[in-house]
């Protein structure tokens, strides 16, 4: 496990001090894959640089496993990195070194002997599907075959955390699914504790179990990623879950009650046309803000509705279908 525990990280900035990390803690299970988003500037990548003590917390603590990371000396902390591996948008690939030569880079650095080494950058191009391109040079590579070798040398240590900063933020769409298709093949198949940060909302949907969201250096809300984007508590949260949304509700005096429907792995029914014909009463729909996530249906419905007894009436009726639940908003 990954405890993450009142972290605080201060800069000097011409003269002037800037908190970039203000009391965070988190907890990370092993063997997950959890996301840390927000805007730039929020101490993403400042907060996963104190993980491998790239970035030494002002204050708080990083505990792995049980060993107070901030206690370790020099030398303890270089042996406890060969179980953290990084890789980052910009790929850092060695571009005088052919492709077996950057995933051998490590081991050689670890003194694992040429041919051993040779042998186990091998068996990784092959795991990120790249077994044809151990001669070839970066410079020869497009971006998704770069990352994927930055993932074969991430690996080569047999590490147990893998930190990806923004590691799929240069990549095209395309690209950007497969990268994270690997990354989530690696997690299961050596159950490898992924930690990703990114500013991307459609990396956390496709891959990440749990999320933390990040602003000005606080954790503005964190969970279970399903759990997050469907009930969206902080505004940092809504504005990141639902780009189009301005804050508050949408108010209007036509609307005796205004309520929001919460769909937490919504039916594959036309919810409110339903609902309008059962109950034989008139609903505004006032704004919809949904995603799919896991093919499953998340997210929110307002509606407008005459009054309290048809809020009633309305909350009795969507008792029948699981994982969708109605609350006032007005």
């Amino acid at each position: 496990m990954i405890e993450i525990k009142n972290v605080s990280k201060t800069f000097i900035v011409d003269g002037e001090k800037f908190d970039a990390l203000k009391n965070v803690s988190l907890n990370i299970e092993d063997g997950d894959i959890y996301g840390i988003i927000g805007m730039s500037g929020a101490g993403k990548s400042t907060l996963v640089r104190t993980i491998n003590m790239l970035e030494r917390p002002s204050s708080g603590e990083i505990i792995i496993d049980g060993k107070n990371m901030n206690n370790l000396s020099a030398a303890q902390l270089r042996q406890e990195r060969k179980n953290i591996a990084m890789i980052f948008q910009g790929f850092n690939l060695l571009m005088q070194r052919n492709v077996l030569k950057n995933i051998s880079f490590p081991l050689e650095l670890a003194g694992v002997k040429k041919a051993e080494a040779q042998k186990k950058a091998l068996e990784l191009l092959e795991l990120v599907g790249l077994p044809d391109k151990a001669k070839a040079y970066p410079a020869q590579l497009s971006g998704g075959q770069q990352q994927r070798v930055a993932i074969a040398r991430a690996l080569a240590t047999d590490p147990k955390i893998l930190l990806c900063d923004e590691a799929t933020s240069a990549l095209d769409p395309k690209t950007t699914k497969s990268i994270l298709s690997l990354i989530k093949e690696i997690n299961q198949k050596y159950k490898i504790t992924v930690v990703i940060i990114t500013h991307q909302m459609s990396v956390v949907e496709d891959i990440c179990d749990k999320v933390a969201i990040l602003e000005n250096g606080v954790v503005a809300e964190e969970g279970y990623v399903t759990k997050v984007f469907s009930q969206p508590q902080s505004e940092i949260a809504k504005h990141l879950v639902y780009p189009d949304y301005e804050g508050g509700s949408v108010v209007n005096a036509d609307y005796g009650t205004l309520a929001r429907i919460v769909l937490n792995g919504a039916v594959g029914t036309p919810l409110i046309s339903k609902m309008t014909l059962d109950l034989n009463m008139l609903i505004n729909l006032v704004s919809v803000s949904t995603r799919e996530i896991g093919g499953v249906i998340y997210g929110n419905i307002e509606i407008g509705i005459e009054d309290k007894n048809a809020f009633e009436k309305i909350r009795e009726y969507l008792k029948q279908y699981d994982g969708i639940t109605i609350e006032e908003v007005r």
